[in-house]
């Protein structure tokens, strides 16, 4: 098993909330972390349709089969069940007590919400970070077959092919997720709505143009839209217009936290055809925002991160907003380093000001080293990273 920075955030929470709730994508390693962190725990999944009728039908013996607590996977599934926990770790007072899981950020999250505000710490976990395979020692090869692979964990626990692995994925989602949440009536045109939203990660979201090439609904879209970032597919990347002006650009950016996700979705099969295909560059920019949104989520911490673009064309691809500090993160794919490449953070620290923090490049080559006021940094510095 490779170590998960996370499980020190629920060693953590443990100490201090009677429910901890751990939510991400399917297939992102949910079960296996709150198993290996909590191994003295009874586990239990409401996948299954017995234990998902007990705990609908008699909640307060479902419960009462646990009385030191358990972990209760898909908790999503029974509604029901959470104003009955909240009674119990009430009455019980011991911390760490229920741990939940679940795929359905939306479902899961309104009910914890609802019934156990202030009762539960969260964990976001996304695929393993790069970090997380650099510590483990596991070969990431080179950066194309890194963005074709992707980083969720079946790809590196077992040997499979990374083409049928997300092709059985993207059906799997379909069957088990979109259709218990959302009313789709033809997974097709579904299907053309993902590989449409695959081509535009890291682009401006334009949900009229999306739904016009779709064949639906700008509020299907949005409805959709909703649903994917939900499930942890997509992540919208807000703009930071606060104190910099007004005449910059309100429109959020769209990504996908996996990029192999994204490539297979693209018709993607190959490192070659990677390496010479028009949306390299938004899959690498994918990546690494992707990495510091899993710094974040780990960490147990919501979202730090923003862009930056103005009506002149000027932009930044990430802002980490620490305090009243603005640190500006550029992404280039090009494994050659040129001074081209820092232009724009250089224009934008002299635009920012007081408020900028200290610039950072994150190019596809192999070294790292400071050039221009700027820290240039490998994607691979990453997963040296512990």
């Amino acid at each position: 098993m490779i170590p998960r920075r996370a499980a020190a955030t629920l060693s953590r929470f443990a100490l201090g909330y009677p429910v901890l709730v751990v939510t991400g994508p399917r297939q992102s390693g949910k079960t296996t972390l709150v198993r290996a962190s909590f191994g003295e725990k009874r586990y239990v999944s409401l996948e299954s349709p017995n234990e998902r009728l007990f705990a609908t039908e008699d909640p307060i013996g479902f419960l009462a089969r646990f009385p030191d607590g358990a972990i209760i996977d898909e908790a999503q599934h029974c509604p029901a069940l959470f104003s009955y926990l909240q009674t119990r770790v009430d009455l019980d007072g011991r911390m760490g007590l229920f741990i939940l899981t679940g795929s359905q950020n939306f479902q899961l999250l309104a009910k914890v919400s609802q019934s156990l505000a202030g009762r539960a710490g969260l964990v976001q976990l996304l695929p393993f970070s790069l970090a997380e395979l650099g510590a483990a020692g596991a070969p990431l090869g080179g950066l194309d077959d890194l963005l074709l692979r992707g980083l969720y964990p079946p790809l590196y626990d077992r040997p499979l092919d990374t083409a049928a692995w997300y092709g059985g994925y993207v059906i799997t989602y379909l069957e088990r997720d979109v259709r218990q949440i959302a009313n789709v009536h033809d997974l097709n045109v579904f299907q053309r709505f993902l590989r449409l939203c695959a081509a535009r990660t890291a682009q401006l979201l334009n949900v009229s143009n999306l739904a016009t090439e779709t064949g639906v609904s700008a509020n299907t879209v949005r409805n959709w839209l909703s649903i994917l970032e939900a499930s942890y597919i997509v992540h919208r990347l807000p703009p930071h217009y606060r104190n910099l002006g007004k005449r910059v650009v309100k429109t959020p950016k769209l990504y996908f936290t996996d990029p192999g996700l994204a490539a297979a979705l693209m018709g993607i099969q190959t490192a070659e055809q990677l390496a010479l295909h028009p949306h390299r560059g938004a899959l690498f920019e994918s990546l690494i925002v992707a990495e510091f949104l899993k710094r974040r989520y780990d960490a147990g911490l919501p979202s730090n991160l923003y862009f930056w673009r103005d009506n002149t064309g000027l932009e930044v691809d990430l802002l980490l907003e620490e305090g009243d500090t603005l640190s500006p993160i550029e992404m280039k794919s090009g494994q050659t380093y040129t001074a081209e490449m820092v232009a724009g953070l250089n224009q934008w620290l002299r635009y920012a000001g007081a408020s900028a923090g200290f610039p950072c490049l994150i190019y596809g080559g192999d070294e790292g080293f400071r050039r221009l006021g700027v820290e240039v940094r490998s994607w691979r510095e990453s997963a040296a990273e512990a």
